[in-house]
Formats: structure tokens, C-alpha cells, sequence
């Protein structure tokens, strides 16, 4: 492929993810850090989840600069069991406006719908009898399920709870569960922080915190894990949201903690937590990107910090 059919059309997409020169733009991103490690390349054709939009009847993404929406069918970037399924899902008798996550699972394809309009119509129940779905929901109603849906980590199957966070493709979730792993070797009581479904918290054996999914109901914004109970920890593992874990990261520059694995979304937010870390006295021992967010202007970042 010399070029994808949907760039420039399509609004998903800032880069060309196909072009000879994607990697040296997108890494043009990222002036000012500097890696320990080359950067990993997620290959295309790999993404298990993706959100589509529809309106009036008609289902795709939005097209470039504009809220009109492109009908997509096939994308080169997301994974053949979604490309399957995407014919039949645009043929839905779609009503009202909305978003459609569509997540490919371990057992199966998954259907989240959220609309303006609070309940689906019995012409699109009957019409999603012909997708190949184990869940589809409307706002949370479920309009056809044959299965509960699961997520592989490593061989822990958990269930996945319709629209919940998951990263996009199981190639780079491995490598930075594989990369977590590596680096937390040694720690005899870790924290998951914004542990989510449990990506690391198994393979570590680790005391999860979240606001939702496998470890204990906090909401570590609002309710960061105070010194007192850091001081437990030998390692810290923290993946938050894009927004960073600002909050989080005062209260262990003032903790014994020794060792913290940070997996950040957004390089900005990284870049002012880390200035606090390192006020505290950590310094940065490792720090890679990972090309996660593939066609986007997204980096995923692993870090280990330790004092």
C-alpha cells in the first residue's frame, strides 16, 4: 500500500500512517525528550478498538475538518475481525446521531452505542441480528448479547465492561505489560495506580486502584494515595489518563518509594509530572515511546524513575 484511501478524507487520521516518511514526522513530535531506548513501531492493521460516528442514517468517521461523515467499510489501520464486521454494522438502521466504539475482544466483536436519542428503535434491534456481535448496546441497554465479552492479558481473562478503557492494539499492550514487568523485577510490593482492567496488576501481582475495573475504588484525582500508605511500596506502576497524575505525584516526592514505572498518553502532561519527580529527587533511568496511537498525533511514553 503507497497511501491510504481514507487520508485526507477521513478525519481519523493526522499522518499517512503508510508514507516513507511517517516515522520521521511523527518522532518530529517529541523534540526535547531525551530516549534511552529506540522508539516501537505498532504495526498497522493491528487496532482493536476504534469510535465511529453516525447521523442521519449514515455510519463512518467524520470527514477531515468537518462533521460530515465519510461511510467507511474497510480501514487499513484497524484489525481484519473489525473490517469483517464493518459492512453489516453500516447497514444498521441507524436513527438520531451518535458514536459506535467498536472493540474486538478475545471471544468475540463488541458494540457500544452512545446517542443523543435514549432508546433504540425495534428496526435497529432487528437489524443488528445480522452482525456478527456477541454484545451490542445502545447508552448501556444491551440490544443483543450471546456472550459476556473478555480481555486477554497474558492469559487472565477479564470482563470487559461495554466502552471501558482498553489500549488499541494487543501488540503494544504486550510490550508495555513486557516492558512494566522487566523494570518492576525485584519489587516485592508494588501499587497499580489507575490500574484500569488489570493490564499489569496480574503479571505484578500488584494492589490495583481505580475508579473502576480489578483493583480498589478510588479515585486517585480527587483521593491520591497519601505518604502513609506509599510508604508500603517499593515500586509505584502509574498509567493514567491523558491528564496526568499531577496529584499523585506530590505525594510521592514526599514518600520512601524508591521505584516508579510511569506509562503516560500525553507527553505534555509527562513532561510537567516529571519536573515535579524530579524535585523530589527521582531521576529519569529509562524513558521510551511507543508508537500506540498509530496515523494520530499520539505517543505513549514508558519511564522508570527511581531515587
Amino acid at each position: 500500500m503507497k497511501r491510504c484511501p481514507l487520508f485526507g478524507i477521513c478525519g481519523g487520521c493526522k499522518y499517512d500512517f503508510t508514507a516513507s516518511d511517517y516515522q520521521e514526522k511523527k518522532i518530529s513530535l517529541l523534540k526535547g525528550f531525551e530516549f534511552t531506548d529506540t522508539p516501537f513501531w505498532t504495526e498497522i492493521g493491528t487496532r482493536r478498538r476504534a469510535d465511529f460516528a453516525f447521523s442521519d442514517g449514515v455510519f463512518g468517521f467524520y470527514q477531515h475538518k468537518s462533521k460530515n461523515i465519510v461511510s467507511v467499510t474497510n480501514c487499513p489501520l484497524l484489525s481484519p475481525e473489525i473490517n469483517a464486521v464493518l459492512p453489516s454494522i453500516s447497514r444498521l438502521k441507524w436513527s438520531g446521531a451518535g458514536s459506535c466504539l467498536i472493540t474486538s475482544c478475545a471471544n468475540g466483536i463488541d458494540i457500544a452505542v452512545s446517542s443523543v436519542v435514549p432508546y433504540f428503535t425495534s428496526e435497529f434491534k432487528e437489524s443488528a441480528k445480522s452482525v456478527k456481535a456477541i454484545r451490542i448496546t445502545w447508552n448501556g441497554k444491551v440490544v443483543t448479547q450471546t456472550a459476556v465479552p473478555v480481555i486477554d492479558f497474558a492469559g487472565i481473562k477479564v470482563e470487559y465492561p461495554a466502552g471501558a478503557f482498553l489500549q488499541p492494539t494487543v501488540q503494544s499492550e504486550s510490550f508495555i505489560r513486557n516492558a512494566v514487568a522487566e523494570a518492576a523485577k525485584g519489587a516485592s510490593k508494588i501499587a497499580d495506580l489507575f490500574c484500569g482492567l488489570g493490564n499489569f496488576t496480574f503479571v505484578l501481582k500488584a494492589e490495583g486502584f481505580d475508579v473502576c475495573g480489578c483493583g480498589v475504588r478510588r479515585d486517585l484525582f480527587k483521593s491520591p494515595l497519601t505518604v502513609g500508605m506509599l510508604n508500603k511500596y517499593d515500586c509505584v506502576v502509574m498509567d493514567p489518563p491523558r491528564a496526568g497524575a499531577q496529584s499523585q505525584c506530590m505525594e510521592l516526592i514526599r514518600s520512601n518509594v524508591p521505584r516508579i514505572i510511569y506509562v503516560s498518553c500525553n507527553p505534555h502532561s509527562f513532561r510537567r509530572d516529571a519536573r515535579i519527580l524530579f524535585g523530589g529527587g527521582y531521576k529519569l533511568t529509562r524513558l521510551q515511546a511507543i508508537d500506540q496511537f498509530v496515523g494520530s498525533e499520539h505517543w505513549e511514553l514508558f519511564s522508570v524513575f527511581q531515587k
